[in-house]
């Protein structure tokens, strides 16, 4: 099979397309054909070796990690999935890459695809999807009412994170350049900062929820804006000693990142606020609850721009330009035409 594949750390040049075995599948596992793979930032952060303390990976390594395909294949301890099956999912930090024509996907990880939406929508969710659920259901627990503040309202996270938010009841502060605040004011962000004219810590005040997407001293700044009481989730780091137990890390790795984390932690504190970093896991059984509000119309899928597979390399490099409206995606196999998507 045809595989985009990272061959050794050093950037982007080597990542090559590769003919690889189609994988074969232990028995808690699927094998899927990929019809199509959604691309995600950290897709471009992994080649050039930032997260080899984190992810372990073996070279060479294929490429992606979100996907949606049909099941063509089951083992022998399968039982929520058959042939035939067509499904979605997030296959991040497993060590199975999704850019590729077939992937072995754990069981644990995979949902039903909802029917109301093509596999290149369907693709666009998992990594984006899960990462909004964990971030708002579990860290921070965000209750109806409260405010959050979702930094690049337009991009890949954060056009999914505004409408979760929105369908817990939260009110939404979201920060976007001109040419985007009608999408994100659509897509039901109550309060828009035009980053090109306005700072949002000059004129956001009392947020609940801090979801921290942006690098530099966007994180420092967000602590100007919080509410007593307020968690921060950065989705960019610094990492903290509680992820690296959770993770399993020696006492090292812990001392390390907690010392990394400590000015930030002790900055939050002062604000009467907390501060975690957020390392998504996949999950099936909460993909299949955001596949359910999928399919209900509650939530709905944002692409940019879908690359075919041969141009995967030109997607990645598309994607790390910053600009995308929503997510951007290669599509393995043709599918039926888009549905009711809301236009990057």
């Amino acid at each position: 099979m045809k595989a985009l594949v990272l061959k050794r750390y050093g950037g982007a040049k080597h990542v090559e397309f590769a003919d690889l075995p189609r994988p074969a599948v232990k028995p808690d596992e699927i094998l899927v054909q990929v019809y199509a793979a959604g691309l995600n930032p950290i897709d471009n952060m992994i080649p050039t070796g930032s997260f080899k303390p984190l992810i372990k990976l073996r070279l060479p390594a294929t490429m992606g990690s979100d996907l949606a395909g049909i099941v063509v294949e089951t083992g022998s301890r399968v039982t929520r999935f058959k042939v035939g099956d067509a499904v979605f999912a997030s296959t991040f930090d497993l060590g199975a890459g999704t850019l590729a024509e077939y992937a072995a996907v754990p069981e644990h990880a995979a949902a039903l695809k909802p029917e109301n939406l093509d596999f290149v929508q369907a693709a666009s969710i998992p990594m984006v999807g899960l990462t909004s659920w964990q971030a708002f259901a579990e860290r921070a627990r965000l209750q109806p009412g409260q405010k959050v503040f979702i930094p690049a309202g337009a991009g890949g996270i954060g056009s999914f994170a505004i409408q979760l938010a929105k369908l817990f009841g939260a009110r939404v502060a979201t920060t976007t350049s001109t040419a985007n605040v009608e999408l994100v004011r659509q897509l039901g962000a109550d309060e828009v900062i035009d980053y090109k004219k306005q700072e949002f810590e000059e004129l956001l005040r009392d947020c609940d929820v801090i979801l921290a997407t942006l690098r530099g001293g966007e994180l420092e700044k967000s602590l100007q804006v919080v509410a007593p009481g307020s968690k921060i989730v950065s989705l960019i780091g610094p990492p903290d000693a509680a992820f690296a137990r959770q993770r399993g890390m020696n006492f090292l790795m812990k001392f390390v990142f907690g010392l990394l984390s400590w000015k930030i932690i002790r900055l939050a504190r002062q604000r009467a606020s907390s501060y975690s970093f957020l390392f998504v896991r996949p999950d099936g059984r909460q993909l299949a609850k955001i596949g359910e509000h999928l399919a209900a119309s509650r939530l709905r899928p944002v692409v940019d721009k879908v690359f075919p597979f041969a141009q995967a390399k030109e997607g990645l490099a598309y994607l790390g330009q910053g600009r995308a409206k929503g997510k951007v995606v290669v599509q393995m196999v043709a599918s039926e035409a888009a549905s009711d998507a809301i236009p990057g």
